[in-house]
């Protein structure tokens, strides 16, 4: 079935548009947009048009016209699915798009699953799993450096580093096996301990990839970063400075903020995912309690903790238990009301916990720029305009990653232990199985039908 039929999709955004595009990819693709589709010149045929060339016409539904388009053309094997591609751009009015949609599945083409058109490219052998994932990476990254990590990735990166690693397991196996079959022409003297080099390189590889993990996850999801402190110490101030709006509730009465409030910001280029929460205090109030115990556990599930502290009144028995809870973890201690007298000395601070000190005012706004700075020094090690490094986004491929780790220490192991070699390939093959489902190389139907179940319609 997916060899023959032909599918179908609006691949552009589900709203009135000026323009939207139906896209068409299969064997039948050019002869069912030949049924749609008539060109205003009546010299071009669509059947006889050039792949890579565009033709204005009318789309039509039987007799009747429909609206009025271009065909673009692309012919198998250049194209996104390795297959006849034609695209259909009419107006995007979701009326419109839909009559052309189903005046092309009258013609033959089925409508596409979601995620399909990407699916076959990857079954086609066009990209690898690990770069069909990227796409869709790409499509919903949420800021630059999330997209030009994605594009590394589309741009097969990720896949050439796992292939190096896996043609060195696979050469190694392949030697075990020659010298195990025919011992008279390969010889394993002395080559367990060449091996455990190579195993131990490739081990470093591997490490590599996975330190880059949750810097990766960063770049792509945001940096989970949680408000905390006393109540009235400025966090829903602080959040509404991020925001540039008045988002959260500000009052002199204690205990306002009673639940979390989420919020996405993106400061400089770096996207924050933050957390504003209830003011952390001894209370017998039942619901501020349990506001409390929210703000704890946020806490201990973040990257960054913003610790507001209210510089107009000394610390005391809340600011400490805030303190034992944060300790290490990556903590900016943020000494807020600098427009009103202070009665907190940043020493006296960091006597208690470690952090970067930055006083400012949530209300007037001083110190904010110090703020931001600050922030883009914490992560990706002040480099904010990376473009080098291969970063891991995708918790499968860390999943694998580990996975495959995992098997090269047993190889180094049975090194160690002295054991038969042929222990070694049992392993080094786990390894190699791992790494390849990566990119695809060994992937299940199971896992491709629920990676591209996750695309969005018409890619």
């Amino acid at each position: 079935m997916f060899k023959e039929d032909t599918i179908c999709a609006i691949a552009t955004g589900m709203g009135n548009a000026g323009v939207g595009i139906i896209r068409i990819s299969g064997d039948n693709a050019i002869s069912i947009a030949e049924k749609v589709f008539i060109p205003i010149n009546e010299k071009i045929s669509v059947n006889n048009m050039k792949s890579y060339t565009a033709a204005y016409g009318n789309i039509y539904d039987g007799n009747n016209i429909i609206d009025e388009g271009i065909l673009l053309l692309m012919r198998s094997p250049h194209t996104y699915t390795r297959e006849d591609v034609c695209e259909l751009q009419c107006h995007g009015g979701m009326v419109v798009m839909k009559k052309v949609l189903e005046s092309v599945i009258k013609a033959g083409a089925r409508a596409a699953e979601p995620g399909e058109f990407t699916k076959r490219a990857f079954l086609n052998g066009r990209i690898d799993l690990s770069q069909a994932e990227s796409v869709m990476d790409i499509i919903s990254a949420k800021n630059e450096f999330a997209a030009k990590s994605s594009l590394k990735q589309l741009k097969g990166e990720l896949r050439d580093v796992i292939n190096e690693m896996r043609d060195d397991i696979l050469y190694n196996v392949a030697f075990i096996e020659s010298a195990l079959d025919d011992p008279e022409h390969y010889s394993l003297d002395g080559y367990p301990q060449k091996l455990r080099i190579i195993v131990d390189n490739t081990v470093n590889n591997v490490d590599n990839l996975l330190t880059t993990f949750d810097n990766g996850r960063m770049l792509s999801e945001g940096i989970k970063t949680v408000i905390v402190g006393k109540p009235n110490a400025g966090k829903s101030s602080l959040l509404n400075m991020f925001l540039g709006e008045e988002r959260a509730i500000v009052t002199d009465i204690a205990g306002t903020t009673r639940d979390v409030l989420e919020e996405v910001v993106n400061i400089n280029g770096i996207m924050l995912n933050i957390v504003d929460t209830a003011g952390i205090r001894e209370t017998s109030d039942v619901v501020e309690k349990i506001g409390v115990d929210k703000a704890l556990d946020s806490v201990d599930n973040s990257d960054l903790v913003l610790y507001v502290v209210d510089g107009s009144v000394p610390l005391d028995d809340n600011d400490e238990r805030i303190i034992s809870r944060i300790i290490g973890k990556n903590v900016i201690i943020i000494l807020n009301k600098s427009d009103l007298e202070t009665k907190v000395d940043k020493m006296l601070i960091n006597s208690y916990i470690t952090g970067e000190v930055v006083e400012l005012s949530a209300i007037t706004g001083d110190g904010r720029d110090r703020l931001y700075d600050l922030l883009n020094t914490m992560f990706f090690e002040g480099r904010l305009s990376y473009n080098d490094q291969l970063y891991i986004t995708n918790a499968r491929h860390k999943k694998e990653l580990i996975f495959a780790k995992e098997s090269l220490l047993k190889v180094i192991e049975s090194i160690d232990m002295g054991m038969e070699e042929d222990f070694f390939s049992i392993d080094l093959m786990d390894a190699y199985e791992h790494l390849g489902l990566i990119i695809g190389e060994t992937a299940r139907d199971d896992l491709a039908d629920k990676i591209f179940s996750e695309f969005c319609m018409g890619k």
